[in-house]
């Protein structure tokens, strides 16, 4: 989900998920004072760098009451935290794991957390464009409005949209219609943003693409449609949208719900009032000056297609595939991306500074054994990872305080830490969670071992998912208690 983050006036909001391991916060010394964070999956053992906002002065996490412990265990022992300020951790009692990103902004104690404008991150966000170049993108956009606060209530938002990877499937596009920049900025006004997945349902619904006659008459000159671009769930949002959420109950996806309806209210009659913004902007009304046209005997009518002027929703466009920008929400995401950021040099061989630049490739080469192989420019093993005799490891990721044992093949893997690898194991486009076993002689291929998992000695697989098979047992019951 994603936090907040106050500095100069402006907070962000990062929501952590349960899985959120914040054990990756850190500072980086080219970037400092700046925000690191890791995917709500647990992703790679190496520390990502998300730079985020210089000069920091206040960070607040919002995790579920289920994090909360793990989260500050987290906080009070990672010594790469002690450069940056300590975050403080909210865990509203009603906030469950599953519940949407625009319910969660409703929480009473999320409301009372949000004091200004603010960011809005995910916890799954990879990226390494500085928070700085956004944030003075939309100070620019808002002209003076930013620097009155008696403007506070008619400031508009900031969104991102990166190009999504064709071959990673299951990847949540979305369609969306902008009105080009005019400046050299990549910032376009956002005019539509729906979910694919929504597109095809409402396309096998109405038999065809249904598009309003006022989006059609109002931009079909300007307005450009495009697909390919995913929602970074990257905000930043004007004070007034705590409001909103707070009032318009009916909003449950930031992404679909807000985001997709504030870009329409723009063009679409009516949506403005029953989206209820004209609440939510009214104490701006308060402040300016006095309409004299009131006094007048002549009747002032708006237009029949008047459309209330709604603050803008700016959409970030970025192309290409640097700087690297990715959600990593599913599974095929997290072994691309990690890959990705394994064949990044170290500090230590080549001076790298780039924002995910590892400082070792190995991090302990002592405990590989001298007649085994490891492609060092594709691959990360972490620290007291046990690489026994005449074992292959080719383009993978090897989490800390793992074991893999001799005649081991890896190739294309991520393996997270605490894991055993057995004898003779062949594994190739593998995901393997924390703290599970592969048994001796296993053959598996592009499978998904779930934390804690045990996999049986001489198992062949295909695209298979491993499951724990009692995961939802209570632990006091006693059933299979002691038991090998």
């Amino acid at each position: 989900m994603g936090a907040i983050l106050p500095t100069a006036g402006l907070q962000a909001l990062i929501l952590c998920g349960p899985g959120t391991s914040f054990g990756t916060l850190l500072d980086h010394e080219k970037t400092p004072k700046c925000l690191a964070l890791i995917a709500n999956r647990p992703m790679i053992y190496y520390p990502l760098k998300f730079c985020m906002i210089s000069d920091i002065s206040n960070v607040t996490l919002i995790a579920p009451p289920s994090a909360l412990a793990s989260i500050k265990s987290a906080l009070q022992q990672n010594p790469y935290l002690k450069s940056l300020p300590m975050p403080k951790v909210v865990a509203p009692q009603d906030l469950q794991p599953t519940m949407a990103t625009a319910q969660l902004l409703r929480l009473p104690e999320v409301q009372s957390c949000i004091i200004s404008d603010f960011f809005l991150l995910p916890c799954d966000l990879v990226c390494e464009i500085e928070g700085t170049y956004l944030l003075k993108m939309w100070m620019a956009s808002q002209g003076q409005a930013i620097m009155a606060e008696e403007n506070r209530h008619r400031r508009g938002g900031l969104c991102m949209y990166y190009r999504g990877e064709d071959a990673v499937k299951d990847e949540s596009l979305n369609l969306i219609a902008i009105e080009p920049a005019r400046s050299s900025q990549r910032l376009s006004k956002l005019l539509m943003s729906i979910g694919m997945d929504t597109v095809k349902r409402n396309m096998e619904r109405d038999k065809g693409f249904l598009l309003r006659q006022s989006f059609t008459k109002r931009q079909a000159t300007q307005a450009k449609m495009l697909t390919g671009y995913r929602d970074a769930h990257l905000y930043i949002f004007p004070y007034w949208v705590k409001d909103l959420a707070r009032r318009q109950e009916r909003l449950e996806s930031i992404s679909e719900d807000l985001i997709g309806l504030w870009a329409k209210s723009a063009w679409q009659r009516g949506l403005h009032e029953k989206l209820g913004m004209n609440t939510c902007l009214s104490q701006q009304k308060e402040s300016q000056e006095n309409d004299y046209r009131g006094l007048s005997t002549i009747t002032h009518q708006p237009p029949r297609n008047h459309v209330p002027e709604v603050p803008p929703l700016l959409a970030y466009l970025h192309t290409g595939s640097t700087p690297l920008v990715r959600r990593v929400d599913n599974p095929a995401l997290l072994l691309s991306t990690s890959l990705r950021l394994a064949k990044l040099g170290s500090t230590e061989d080549a001076g790298h500074t780039a924002p995910f630049a590892h400082d070792r490739k190995i991090v302990s080469p002592d405990c590989v054994a001298a007649n085994c192989f490891i492609s060092k420019d594709d691959c990360l093993l972490g620290s007291n990872v046990v690489v026994e005799r005449h074992s292959v490891i080719k383009e993978s990721c090897i989490g800390p305080n793992t074991k893999i044992c001799s005649g081991a093949r890896i190739t294309r893997c991520v393996i997270l830490d605490g894991v055993v690898i057995g004898e003779r194991c062949v594994l190739t486009g593998c995901i393997v969670g924390s703290r599970s076993h592969i048994g001796n002689d296993s053959v598996l291929k592009d499978c998904e071992v779930q934390e804690g998992n045990v996999v049986p000695e001489e198992t062949e697989a295909t695209n298979e998912k491993f499951m724990p098979l009692f995961e939802d047992l209570e632990e006091d019951t006693g059933i299979f208690a002691n038991s090998c």
